[in-house]
């Protein structure tokens, strides 16, 4: 980053990134953070890949324009839509995304060299997780799958119950079977992680599920160093496009932590 004083920005969508921001919070106590939401606009997994690069950029922009150090696209649409955008527009400051280090990390922890990924339509459809696997393990075997509602389910506080295993055995059931059936199971949205009890529930025990939010977290962290290791407990400064209520609500289930909508500055990109 560019200096250890200058806070990291975070933006998503929505508050799906809170589960990185909560994350990188346990990683980097003593980071100051900037967390943006573009509650106005989202969801981005659905829309054009030029269409999340224009708000990726613009959202980039405004937190730039708060003098952030560093970048962390905590979107797995955004990632996989703007991040060399997003690079070449802050080639001044180091910028990370959530797929490369959850790639990383399931390649690592499939023995069978065989991995499923889940996400939103955009996600699975750009085939950017697919290809970072194999960048990282060449032979290994991907099956992907785009599982929307689990996002709906996470945002209304469903995270565990009859209807939630529900939908995830519509989704995943016959995804493990087979010969060459996936041993890991890669997280690729960041709402996913609320779910991710009800999902071990319904896939088979040996299933290893990489969270990409974790491993997000820790790429900062060895990316940062120790620079703020001296320093008291960081500050989180909140910005949303629209709905701070609302924004407050759901994202204090995302972050674990209560949040107020009076923290919550309404921002206009």
């Amino acid at each position: 980053m560019r200096t250890d004083a200058a806070p990291i920005g975070v933006f998503d969508s929505g508050v799906g990134g809170l589960t990185v921001l909560r994350a990188l919070r346990r990683a980097l106590p003593a980071a100051d953070f900037i967390y943006l939401g573009d509650t106005a606009r989202l969801p981005y997994g659905t829309k054009s890949a030029a269409t999340v690069a224009r708000y990726s950029l613009q959202c980039a922009a405004a937190l730039r324009a708060r003098g952030i150090g560093g970048l962390v696209v905590a979107c797995n649409t955004a990632s996989a839509s703007a991040l060399e955008p997003l690079r070449r527009e802050l080639a001044d400051m180091p910028v990370v995304g959530v797929i490369e280090p959850g790639a990383a990390a399931a390649v690592a922890a499939s023995r069978a060299a065989s991995i499923a990924v889940i996400g939103t339509e955009g996600t699975i459809a750009g085939g950017a997780y697919q290809d970072a696997i194999r960048r990282h393990g060449a032979q290994t075997r991907v099956v992907a799958r785009a599982c929307p509602l689990f996002v709906a389910l996470a945002e209304e506080g469903w995270t565990e119950g009859p209807l939630t295993e529900a939908v995830a055995h519509r989704y995943l059931d016959g995804m493990f079977d087979g010969p060459q059936a996936p041993d890991t199971l890669v997280l690729g949205c960041t709402h996913f992680p609320l779910l991710a009890a009800a999902i071990a529930a319904v896939v088979p025990p040996a299933v290893r599920i990489v969270d990409s939010a974790a491993t997000t977290a820790a790429a900062v962290q060895r990316l940062l160093g120790d620079g703020r290791a001296a320093r008291g407990a960081g500050r989180v400064r909140w910005l949303a496009t629209d709905g701070a209520a609302r924004f407050a609500q759901i994202g204090s289930l995302f972050f674990g932590e209560a949040l107020s909508a009076g923290d919550i500055e309404i921002i206009d990109l």
